[in-house]
């Protein structure tokens, strides 16, 4: 069940408890009298409940990120914070934005609901706006025609899933005046064409073994995680919707196996 469902039933039913006891309850007690149980906890909660909902709906919201799609940037491990109003203020559960105040910027780090299963959040970087064509030749990202240009950084190793080690090229990425750490296997294709589903808009992409291509479509976004090859991204599963979105990663702030991660802001 989703988390802001939950809060929301548990807001209404320890709310209306509460008035209950308030309105009605509380005026035949006898003076003295002992609370019931249920009255004392739902008044001892609501207010505790109002104030995590409050927060985790429109300011931040804790993640932990499972896997290493994101490598460099953030491990598998770090609890990151995603900021919930950036790109607008939404209502909870329904999800449907009632104030606009940015739009997502190429580059950003963003949390979204994963098209193909709404209940499973995802968290890649924002490469393609509406409208925007995006071409991945050669290991190497472009904009609308602009390469993102790509500068050698040195070797990164890992251990993947516990068995594989992993060492990879480090590249320092500028994406439209972003600038980040990406990871390029050379080794692998531009795109493991069997992987590919069927998705909304498949038609506005392009496969081959040496390149991709894709114009994004009116209201949807292209994502690509920084791990190029070890990502189940965009060009795997298409495009994210503008309702799909949650917002806005910027800080990692624990990482139980790493702590001078602690604090490390997300770039």
């Amino acid at each position: 069940m989703d988390f802001a469902l939950i809060m929301v039933i548990l807001l209404s039913v320890t709310g209306a408890i509460w008035l209950l006891d308030r309105f009605s309850l509380g005026k035949s007690r006898a003076t003295g009298e002992k609370e019931p149980w249920w009255v004392e906890y739902s008044k001892s909660f609501f207010p505790v409940i109002l104030a995590v909902f409050v927060l985790r709906s429109f300011l931040v919201e804790p993640f932990k990120i499972p896997s290493g799609s994101m490598i460099p940037t953030l491990l598998v491990g770090d609890f990151i914070l995603v900021n919930k109003y950036t790109y607008g203020i939404r209502i909870p559960v329904i999800d449907r934005k009632v104030i606009d105040i940015n739009e997502p910027k190429r580059g950003e780090v963003m949390v979204f609901r994963y098209p193909n299963d709404p209940s499973v959040d995802y968290i890649k970087r924002v490469v393609g706006l509406p409208g925007d064509t995006v071409l991945y030749k050669d290991k190497h990202l472009f904009v609308n025609g602009a390469e993102a240009f790509q500068e050698p950084e040195g070797k990164y190793s890992y251990v993947e899933g516990g068995l594989n080690f992993m060492q990879l090229n480090r590249m320092k990425e500028n994406l439209d005046g972003h600038i980040h750490d990406i990871l390029i296997n050379p080794d692998q294709p531009n795109v493991h064409l069997e992987g590919v589903r069927d998705f909304p808009h498949r038609e506005n992409c392009t496969y081959s073994e040496h390149e991709f291509s894709c114009v994004v479509p009116p209201g949807n976004y292209f994502m690509m995680g920084d791990n190029r090859d070890g990502s189940s991204d965009g060009r795997y599963w298409g495009f994210v919707p503008e309702r799909n979105i949650v917002g806005r990663a910027f800080l990692i702030w624990w990482n139980f196996s790493d702590m001078k991660r602690i604090g490390t802001l997300i770039n």
